[in-house]
């Protein structure tokens, strides 16, 4: 489906255009001829597949084709849009205002750990007609009476499943709460795994919803090669370095499940001469926008990360991804795996799996068919 078959507005068009985008991708294919006619829309799909610019395209639209006649004021955006993530928050926000360009359209993020001062002044400087928010600061705008969210025409929830993982949804309801009723708003629930809880949640906040799925015609698992080393735990350190050593990657994420354990290969791995960057919950939101920023220009070409960048994080050419602990939960791996093997491309996965690790063994074999993780004896 070309974009110029979907009747959009001339300045949003031009602004795909200029980003180089013609022809759209599957689910945003399946989905914008549904949502750009205003209905409510559950939607699953593969990453880096362009649902983000999916929920941008129906937002921007409607924004531009309704514009207000009454009185607005400051602190009353129009669009809101969820993340459950700093990084999946700025990632948004660095795609709206690519869509925005030359629209007149304001696109305004808040998020925990930044300025909260230089957040209110960007609010207050004149009127927004998007937020892209995480929770937390979001509420915390609310309370100081900075946001107000009666006016929202459209409402965006990305990473369902993340929120309802990290403990959002009751901020989430609140959040809900303060908006106009289901009704009287479009709503668009985008998640890349759907279980009852999340299904009972989007049937509760969206109105009449259309459901999208869109099956990748290759799935990412099916791109990578997936290598699990059977390995003891003081044997892991010198096997990554040597890896490292090796410069047979272009990018690589280095996985670990605790903070403390991603700090210490940090530290040894810069100890021992390695370009690298880290990324976790403990680090200020400078130091994680300059350690990612270090990892997508390429001046590092090692990341090592906790599950914070399992997930919204658009990073091209990761070529591996290392599991340097196993999670405990078949979704987080297979979100992990997932910042490599993007859009089509291949890649490959490194699980080091000693004594601890071995318990998640039998349940990826069963999630992915047991041919698919190569089992490997150093």
């Amino acid at each position: 489906m070309k974009f110029a078959s979907l009747h959009l507005h001339s300045q949003l068009l031009e602004a795909i255009k200029a980003l180089g985008f013609t022809e759209a991708t599957p689910i945003q294919g399946a989905i914008l001829p549904l949502t750009l006619l205003g209905r409510d829309a559950i939607g699953r799909a593969q990453t880096g597949t362009g649902k983000t610019a999916a929920f941008l395209i129906t937002v921007i639209q409607d924004l531009l084709v309704n514009p207000v006649g009454e009185e607005r004021f400051g602190g009353e955006p129009r669009a809101l849009i969820l993340a459950p993530t700093r990084e999946l928050a700025q990632q948004i926000h660095a795609d709206a205002m690519g869509l925005i360009e030359g629209t007149g359209l304001r696109s305004v993020c808040l998020l925990g750990g930044a300025d909260l001062q230089g957040q209110v002044t960007e609010l207050e400087s004149s009127l927004v007609d998007i937020v892209v928010a995480t929770p937390g600061r979001l509420i915390d705008m609310m309370n100081r009476k900075h946001v107000w969210l009666d006016r929202i025409e459209l409402f965006v929830l990305d990473e369902a499943d993340r929120m309802m993982d990290m403990g959002f949804i009751p901020d989430i309801k609140r959040i809900i709460n303060s908006m106009p009723d289901k009704s009287d708003r479009q709503s668009l629930l985008f998640s890349a795994t759907f279980n009852q809880d999340v299904m009972n949640l989007a049937y509760q906040w969206l109105y009449e919803p259309e459901y999208v799925e869109v099956e990748p015609e290759q799935k990412t698992a099916a791109l990578i090669d997936q290598q699990v080393y059977l390995i003891a735990q003081s044997e892991k350190l010198g096997f990554l370095q040597q890896f490292l050593r090796g410069d047979n990657y272009d990018k690589v994420i280095v996985f670990a499940n605790r903070r403390d354990q991603v700090r210490d290969l940090y530290l040894k791995l810069k100890q021992e001469g390695f370009a690298v960057a880290m990324l976790s919950g403990e680090m200020s939101q400078d130091k994680r926008e300059s350690h990612l920023e270090r990892f997508k220009q390429g001046e590092a070409r090692v990341m090592v990360a906790t599950d914070v960048a399992g997930r919204g994080i658009h990073v091209d050419d990761i070529s591996h991804v290392i599991n340097y602990t196993l999670p405990d939960q078949v979704d987080d791996y297979v979100h992990r795996i997932g910042r490599t093997g993007r859009a089509g491309a291949s890649g490959i996965s490194i699980a080091l799996a000693d004594e601890d690790d071995s318990f998640m063994l039998p349940a990826l074999q069963k999630h992915f068919g047991a041919d698919a993780l190569t089992m490997i004896q150093p």
